[in-house]
């Protein structure tokens, strides 16, 4: 009778075992005799302490769910039929389905999910391409078995979504993304006027942009700058980049830019750095960066700079007109004051140098156009002409302006612009025009994608309207020719010609050449 109740005993307590994740075998060998086993008692107090032990533990999960799929089993064999029949699962760029190794039951599960959405769509769409019945049995016959994992991955999925749906629906950084340009420029005076610098020299200009964003379509930016560029022949044969510098840290840029109605307004305002052609496109695609773009200050149309050559506090926004695959048409309007944090007389954001701005933009896959008209004022008038004639005062300019490009081809564009300004000057006589035109053609992945061979030509401002200045008119030239060496390096070799400098027949023809090298990060 003992031995019966060791016998019940022990079957029990692996019995408990199994469920409380406590492993106990007890073997009765026929080499033990009775007298040696412990009492039924005892027995069961060890069970009652195994059982007590497991309840505080996860329930081991069950033998077949740790068991992966082999190829050689029933079920791995009926997915991949169903696969191949129905093209569920696409794992190679032939749209065949290589399942050779052995899956997990959460990846199979995956797999037949993806199966049973497939047959769905055939089922609701009506199509010719049906399931079988056989197939379906098969379907129902996995559902069975995997129900568990179906369950839980499809848990995972619907958790997934949920949260997907609450970051689109509450997007807000908390965190600032750094991103910066390093430009390194080596200029080498190959001809140049005696009055000119002749010396080679190098300088440099490092840029970090602090963006954050607090919908996701907005973006405040905050740019730290250093500079120090060598100029050679005047502001007139500048670069794109800047001139000169005291290598200082300082603020660069300021803004803030959002979307109104549905994205068909774009606004822009900013406390610092702001100038008339950060609200329109320059139109032109050797002016619309520093950093990729020409190296000639000249790139940069010439009806923007004449308008209102500073920088400073201002808004504006591009309105969305007509807007559709093939073009969009907008009218981008801006204000800018020179000197807005400076609350003297004849200062301020109303009352000092400023500078209004209106564009009609055209923007299709053949051609980009850009009509303009801008009224400032400024208490230097020699900013409207980079300094080449000698004006002293105040003055108001009307400056109207207009750039063409046409995309030839995929690769090829062929774009110009004109600029006139009527200035009136306030403390000088008498009022006169200032005129400038360019013409441009860019190959765009010349030798690479990315790549771009730029050819600029044109007329720097000039007038024939002031007593006692010169009446010449110079003419300036660049060919130009980025090569990407990889997503985040360029090098840039340029040779840049003027005849006639600074509008002066007496002054020798100069020839710059320039190589820059830009990182991206």
């Amino acid at each position: 009778m003992n031995a019966f109740l060791l016998v019940v005993a022990s079957a029990f307590l692996g019995v408990v075992s199994v469920f409380s994740s406590a492993a106990l075998a007890i073997e009765p060998s026929s080499d033990v005799e009775l007298s040696q086993s412990p009492s039924v008692d005892n027995l069961l107090q060890e069970v009652e302490e195994y059982n007590q032990e497991g309840a505080s533990q996860a329930q081991v999960t069950s033998i077949n769910q740790l068991t992966d799929v082999q190829p050689t089993d029933w079920a791995f064999q009926a997915l991949q039929s169903l696969v191949e029949r129905y093209g569920c699962i696409v794992g190679y760029p032939d749209s065949t389905y290589r399942g050779q190794s052995a899956l997990t039951r959460y990846e199979f599960a995956a797999g037949l999910n993806a199966c049973l959405d497939r047959i769905s769509e055939l089922i609701a769409a009506s199509t010719a391409d049906l399931a079988t019945r056989e197939d379906l049995a098969t379907l129902q016959r996995l559902q069975e078995e995997f129900a568990s994992e179906l369950a839980v991955l499809r848990g995972r999925v619907d958790n997934l979504e949920a949260r997907t749906a609450e970051l689109e629906a509450n997007q807000f950084s908390t965190t600032t993304k750094l991103n910066g340009t390093t430009q390194f420029i080596v200029g080498v005076p190959i001809e140049e006027d005696d009055t000119f610098s002749d010396q080679a020299a190098g300088g440099y200009r490092v840029r970090l942009n602090f963006d954050s964003s607090f919908t996701g379509d907005d973006r405040l930016r905050a740019r730290l700058q250093a500079t120090n560029i060598p100029q050679f022949a005047g502001e007139q044969l500048g670069y794109q980049a800047g001139q000169g510098g005291s290598n200082n840290v300082f603020l660069d840029d300021l803004t803030y830019q959002f979307p109104l109605l549905n994205d068909r307004v774009n606004v822009l305002i900013g406390a610092n750095g702001l100038d008339i052609d950060d609200f329109a496109n320059v139109i032109s695609p050797l002016g619309q960066s520093s950093d990729v773009g020409a190296l000639s200050e000249f790139a940069d149309p010439r009806q923007y700079e004449q308008a209102f050559p500073g920088t400073g506090f201002g808004g504006g926004a591009s309105i969305g007109i007509i807007e559709n695959d093939d073009m969009r048409l907008s009218l981008d309007v801006g204000y800018v004051a020179d000197d807005a944090t400076d609350p003297s007389a004849g200062n301020g954001l109303f009352n000092g140098a400023y500078a209004t701005q209106t564009q009609l933009t055209l923007i299709s896959d053949f051609v980009d156009i850009g009509i303009m008209y801008s009224n400032s004022f400024t208490n230097d008038a020699s900013d409207f002409d980079q300094g080449v004639y000698t004006l002293d005062g105040s003055a108001v300019a009307n400056t109207y302006g207009a750039q063409v490009n046409f995309k030839l081809t995929d690769t090829i564009e062929l774009g110009g612009g004109i600029a006139f300004s009527e200035i009136r000057g306030i403390s000088f006589r008498p009022d006169f025009e200032l005129w400038s035109y360019q013409g441009t053609l860019a190959f765009r992945d010349l030798g690479g994608e990315g790549n771009l061979l730029g050819i600029l030509a044109g007329v720097p401002p000039y007038t024939r309207e002031l007593p006692g200045q010169t009446r010449d008119t110079g003419f300036l030239g660049e060919v130009f020719y980025r090569f990407n060496v990889s997503d985040r390096l360029s090098l840039t070799p340029s040779v840049i010609v003027s005849t006639d400098p600074l509008n002066d027949n007496s002054n020798d023809a100069t020839v710059i050449g320039t190589i820059r090298s830009t990182f991206r990060f």
